[in-house]
C-alpha cells in the first residue's frame, strides 16, 4: 500500500497512546511533532502538515481531553478525524445524468495510467448496471488505440474508435452518436497525453470539453511522482476544470503524499484508486475507511464489499455446512482459497483487518504461494482431499511431483491446513478461539474482537 511509511508509523504513535493512562502536555507535544515527521516524511505538502498538526495540538489541549479517563484514545480520535477530513471527509461519487448518456472524460499526461484506467472504470459502472463505452481520443501515441481495444476485448466492452481522422472532437460527437444508438448509457472518452503539460494539450481538451460537455472530468494521476501528483492536479483543474481525481499505482512503493495532499491543494476530491494492475483493481475512495487503513483500525466494511462481489453464495452455504459438521476438508480450503484469489492479494487483504496490519507489518506474504498450494490440493486424489490423515510418504512424494513442489513444502502445507481446521473447530465458541490465538503470540484485543457488538451471538 502506498502508505506503508506513513501507517507504519502512526501505528507506533497510537500503540504507544493505548498504553498511557494520563496524557500531559509534553506527551502530546512528542505526539504532533512525531505526526508531523510522519507526514513530512510520506511527501504531504508542507504548509498541509503545519495546519493539520496546529489542528490536532489545539484540539487535544483541550481540558476535556486531558482529564479523560481514556485520554490516549481521545487523542487517535482526533488523529483520526483529522485525516479523514484531511483525505476529502465524504465519499464523492460519479454524478450519472437522468438523460443517458453520461459523458465522463479522462486527463491526464502521458505515463498516468489514463488508457487502463478507461478500462477499470468502465469495468466499474457495469457492475453497478451500466452499459458503458470506451472511446479512443489519443490519435498520437503509438497504439494507444489497440492498447484501449484490447482492454475493451478482455473486459467485453465496445470501443469506439477511428483510425482515419485525427481530428478528435469530431471521433468523440460519432462515438456519442453511436452510443445513443446502441444504448450505451456511460461514455468514456480515453484522450491524449504528454509527457509534460504544455499549451497544445491543454486547447486539445478544453476543445473536447466544449464539443462535447462531459458530465465529469476526472484526472488521472500517477501517485509515485509524490507532490508533481499536486502541481499537476493543480494546473489541470486552473486550465480545464476538474470533477475529481483517480490516483492510480496506490499498491507500488510510493510515500502517499499526493492522496494526502491533492484535495486540500485543488479542493477536488478523490474519486477512485487503483490498487493493482488487474482490470478489477479499481475501487471507490474512501476517506474514513483509508484513514482506518493508514491507522491500522482495518477497513472491514472494503472486505465485505469485496466478498459480496466475488463470493460464490452457494459456495459459502457449503462452507457453512461443512463447519457446521466440524467436516472442513481440503476441497472446502481450495474452494475457499479461489474465492480469496478473486478479491485481490492475500497480503492486502489481511491488512484491511482490524489489528492483522499490525501484526504482519514485518512478515513477508507471497502470493505466488497461493497458486502453489492449489497446484498440490489438486495433485490430490478425491480420497486424500477428503481424509489427509491417508497421506503416506510414497503419496506425498506423487504429490510434490505432480504439483511441481518439494514434499517439504507440501508437509509446511498441510501442517498449516490442521491449523485452520482447529480454527474452523473453534469459530462456534469465541473463547476457544482467543485461547487458540494466545497460544500463536496473538493478542485477541489486537485484532479488535472486543468491539465486535454480536461475539457472544457466535457461540
Amino acid at each position: 500500500m502506498a502508505f506503508e511509511g506513513l501507517s507504519s508509523r502512526l501505528q507506533e504513535i497510537t500503540r504507544k497512546l493505548k498504553g498511557k493512562a494520563r496524557i500531559t502536555e509534553n506527551d502530546l507535544k512528542e505526539v504532533t511533532r512525531e505526526v508531523k515527521l510522519a507526514l513530512l516524511e510520506a511527501d504531504v505538502n508542507y504548509k498541509i502538515v503545519k495546519d493539520f498538526v496546529k489542528v490536532i495540538e489545539e484540539k487535544s489541549l483541550g481540558q476535556d481531553v486531558l482529564k479523560s479517563l481514556t485520554p490516549g484514545q481521545q487523542v487517535i480520535k482526533i488523529v483520526k478525524d483529522e485525516l479523514v477530513e484531511l483525505l476529502g471527509g465524504e465519499d464523492a461519487k460519479l454524478n450519472f445524468t437522468p438523460n443517458p448518456p453520461t459523458v465522463i472524460m479522462l486527463v491526464g499526461l502521458q505515463g498516468s495510467g489514463k488508457t487502463t484506467t478507461a478500462g477499470k472504470l468502465a469495468n466499474l459502472v457495469r457492475k453497478q448496471g451500466k452499459k458503458p463505452l470506451l472511446v479512443a481520443l489519443d490519435v498520437y501515441r503509438p497504439a494507444a488505440i489497440k492498447q484501449l481495444q484490447v482492454v475493451g476485448k478482455q473486459l467485453d466492452i465496445p470501443v469506439y474508435a477511428n483510425e482515419t481522422t485525427k481530428d478528435v472532437n469530431l471521433i468523440a460527437k460519432q462515438a456519442l452518436s453511436v452510443a445513443i444508438s446502441k444504448l450505451n448509457d456511460v461514455v468514456i472518452l480515453d484522450t491524449a497525453g504528454r509527457l509534460q503539460i504544455d499549451e497544445a494539450l491543454m486547447q486539445e481538451l478544453k476543445d473536447v470539453k466544449k464539443s462535447v460537455k462531459p458530465h465529469e472530468i476526472l484526472l488521472v494521476v500517477d501517485s509515485m511522482i509524490g507532490q508533481d501528483a499536486v502541481n499537476i492536479a493543480e494546473t489541470f483543474n486552473n486550465e480545464i476544470g476538474i470533477d475529481g481525481i483517480v490516483l492510480t499505482k496506490l499498491d507500488g512503493d510510493t510515500r502517499g503524499g499526493a492522496a494526502l495532499s491533492v484535495k486540500k491543494v485543488t479542493g477536488k476530491p478523490i474519486k477512485y484508486i487503483a490498487t493493482g494492475e488487474k482490470l478489477s483493481d479499481m475501487e471507490e475512495f474512501h476517506p474514513e475507511r483509508m484513514a482506518s487503513r493508514i491507522l491500522g483500525m482495518g477497513d472491514v466494511l472494503s472486505i465485505i464489499e469485496k466478498a459480496e462481489e466475488n463470493f460464490d453464495l452457494s459456495e459459502a452455504e457449503k462452507l457453512e455446512k461443512s463447519i457446521r459438521k466440524n467436516k472442513f476438508d481440503l476441497d472446502d480450503y481450495l474452494a475457499q482459497l479461489r474465492q480469496m484469489k478473486k478479491m485481490g492479494s492475500f497480503s492486502s487483504i489481511l491488512k484491511m483487518l482490524p489489528g492483522i496490519g499490525n501484526q504482519l507489518s514485518n512478515v513477508e506474504i507471497d502470493d505466488k504461494e497461493l497458486a502453489r498450494i492449489e497446484a498440490m490440493i489438486c495433485s490430490m486424489t478425491k480420497e486424500e482431499r477428503h481424509n489427509p490423515k491417508v497421506l503416506n510418504g510414497s503419496r506425498r512424494m506423487r504429490i510434490a511431483k505432480g504439483s511441481g513442489t518439494t514434499v517439504q513444502q507440501l508437509n509446511k502445507f498441510m501442517k498449516t491446513f490442521e491449523m485452520t481446521q482447529s480454527m474452523m473447530k473453534n469459530l462456534k465458541s469465541p473463547k476457544k478461539m482467543k485461547n487458540m490465538m494466545r497460544k500463536m503470540k496473538i493478542n485477541p484485543k489486537d485484532l479488535d474482537l472486543e468491539s465486535f457488538d454480536d461475539i457472544d451471538k457466535l457461540q
